[in-house]
């Protein structure tokens, strides 16, 4: 069934629902910048290279490329066999909330392992709230053992060709203890995707945190102005 919500859209209405609202009706009023762009490629780059480290690993969207609607029911199939396959972008949807998850790992019982994977080399609060949106969906459609955010390594000696570039670390608990809090901005952010009226949300600080909006060309137009704080 089609998604009202993503993990990305998640994290665009928790800095704003009126982006939320643009993502969702208007998105081709969203300018990134070139540097926004070079990042995105640095962070595909660095995913790319962690998923190198299953080779037998499924990559979903190689095969079903951006019909997203379709990676939860292909997510299944596959998982049901039982195999113990390690799946890339594999798909979970529930409450409206599809999600695509970096590298699922399936254990010999059924239950998964998720890495969820970032080029930073710290956990931000940004990783954290990205993460507990996938616990939450992917536990409600499979059990889920483990879920650790990899991130890149701060290495202090980078001259060290046996040092890994990744740094593993396993949040289960934490996550787990947010779904609550979860279901409450789940609920709140699918009113706001299904209004007819774009929200008057006034602009600030949120406007460049936790990341520069694209949106802010459109809502500073006319007598908008960004007010910072």
């Amino acid at each position: 069934m089609p998604h009202l919500l993503s993990k990305s859209k998640y994290i665009r209405g928790l800095q704003c629902d009126r982006a939320l609202w643009l993502d969702v009706h208007n998105p081709r009023l969203a300018r990134y910048t070139a540097e926004q762009m070079r990042r995105f490629d640095r962070g595909r780059d660095f995913e790319y290279a962690f998923k190198a480290t299953f080779p037998d690993g499924i990559d979903l969207s190689a095969e079903l490329h951006r019909n997203v609607d379709a990676y939860p029911a292909r997510t299944a199939e596959l998982l049901d066999k039982g195999d113990g396959i390690d799946l890339f972008e594999a798909g979970f949807q529930y409450d409206d909330v599809l999600v695509l998850a970096d590298v699922v790992h399936q254990n010999t019982d059924g239950s998964l392992d998720i890495y969820e994977v970032k080029s930073g080399i710290a956990l931000s609060d940004t990783y954290r709230r990205d993460a507990a949106l996938q616990h939450y969906i992917i536990s409600h459609c499979r059990e889920v053992r483990s879920f650790s955010i990899v991130h890149a390594a701060a290495l202090s000696d980078k001259s060290d060709p046996d040092a890994s570039p990744f740094t593993i670390v396993d949040l289960t608990t934490e996550l787990a203890a947010a779904h609550d809090e979860i279901a409450v901005h789940i609920a709140a952010m699918k009113q706001i995707v299904l209004a007819t009226a774009e929200p008057d949300t006034p602009t600030g600080q949120h406007c460049l945190t936790p990341y520069a909006c694209p949106y802010q060309h459109y809502c500073q137009t006319g007598v908008r102005q960004l007010v910072l704080f």
